[in-house]
């Protein structure tokens, strides 16, 4: 039997590398059997421990809770160290980036997302996939940006997750449980005038409930006395374009509150 030639373009090849990543695969087996005896024995070349130990985070003492390491960050420096250097959430072996934010940590506005998507993952930054364009759209139509320098205009990001999901999917309830501490931290740090949540997950997470996003959304609530507004997240905008006109309802409410305060 002929085996079939393999691609040898390296446009076919980026491409069906790229597919094995979407479908959850993190590690190459060849077909040469490995002595991992014989590799652990092999010192590794100066150069590359030396980068190593130059990008290590600092080590999280065994069984610290998120609460107490959390609770420990006194400003968001400490709190993006003390999440890049957490391993007990599984969520993290299989991401590129700890996407932690976006914007000006200054702003009146902060708007929480669900979890990084693909286009996330890769930039390091919430928000930047066609998901992202739209939000930017969304906000500038209000007079917002995550790029101005001035708090009344700006608006600061993250999501309740720091990791993506494989395949995008929808956060796990444990997954969402083990990072709450740290968003918590994160919103306390920030302190802004308004939160804004973006799709189910993070208004259910910010706001303990089990109401879908569609009874929710148009409809203040508070979090910790912070006026929340839950919105549709943009993914479903896309989806669905006959809810922009709810959208756009929810952001002029957002614009009311800050102009009266």
């Amino acid at each position: 039997m002929r085996v079939p030639d393999l691609p040898t373009d390296a446009a076919v090849l980026r491409a069906a590398l790229a597919w094995q990543v979407e479908l959850g695969a993190d590690e190459a087996i060849g077909e040469t059997p490995v002595s991992r005896f014989e590799a652990a024995a092999r010192p590794e070349p100066p150069v590359r421990q030396a980068a190593a130990a130059a990008a290590a985070a600092p080590e999280v003492p065994a069984g610290v809770t998120t609460e107490a390491l959390a609770a420990g960050c006194g400003d968001l420096a400490a709190l993006r160290a003390a999440m890049a250097a957490f391993e007990g959430c599984a969520l993290k072996k299989g991401a590129r980036n700890l996407v932690f934010s976006d914007g000006n940590p200054a702003a009146r506005v902060m708007v929480v997302g669900e979890a990084p998507g693909r286009d996330e993952d890769r930039a390091g930054l919430p928000f930047v996939g066609r998901s992202g364009q739209l939000l930017d759209r969304m906000l500038a139509a209000i007079g917002l940006s995550r790029k101005a320098e001035a708090p009344e205009a700006a608006v600061y990001i993250t999501n309740v997750l720091p990791w993506r999901p494989p395949q995008n999917r929808d956060p796990a309830a444990d997954e969402v449980a083990m990072m709450l501490p740290f968003l918590h931290r994160h919103i306390a740090l920030i302190a802004p005038e308004v939160l804004v949540a973006v799709g189910n997950s993070a208004a259910r997470t910010l706001l303990e409930t089990t109401t879908g996003i569609t009874r929710l959304r148009g409809h203040w609530a508070e979090w910790r006395g912070i006026p929340v507004m839950p919105m549709f997240h943009p993914a479903a905008l896309l989806r669905n374009p006959e809810l922009k006109r709810a959208a756009w309802a929810d952001l002029l409410a957002v614009r009311k509150r800050l102009d009266e305060a």
